[in-house]
């Protein structure tokens, strides 16, 4: 069973982790192939060695492609970056993954909304042939 303070500490970590590489990737990465990027969450390993970066691209599956092959590219210079402003002896490997959620959320509150209305149009023609 793991102890409350490392779970504490490594939650505290990941927001950390995520903050930083939010800031490091909206302002001082130069790569044109980075769009519009937001990173919503960092899920960082038990042992620490190791954080999945979930990011957030804005645009077409191009774009999307393209901007992830920058942050691959990337890596080595954000965990540095990492190590020096965190003061952690080592930075964990970064693994970049793309987040969907947002989208499919997007669009189950779309698909909820048409159901609403087809069940709206449906009461409302039953009652007028009755």
């Amino acid at each position: 069973m793991e102890k409350r303070a490392v779970k504490y500490h490594r939650g505290r970590l990941g927001e950390a982790l995520r903050e930083e590489i939010e800031a490091l990737v909206e302002g001082e990465l130069g790569d044109p192939r980075i769009g519009l990027v937001s990173v919503t969450g960092v899920d960082l390993a038990e042992d620490g060695r190791s954080a999945q970066v979930l990011v957030d691209v804005e645009g077409d599956d191009d774009e999307v492609e393209r901007s992830m092959e920058g942050l691959d590219a990337a890596k080595a210079y954000i965990r540095h970056e990492l190590a020096d402003r965190l003061r952690l002896r080592r930075a964990p490997e970064l693994i970049f993954r793309l987040d969907r959620s947002e989208r499919e959320k997007a669009r189950v509150e779309e698909l909820l909304e048409r159901s609403r209305k087809r069940t709206k149009a449906r009461k409302g023609a039953g009652g007028k042939n009755a």
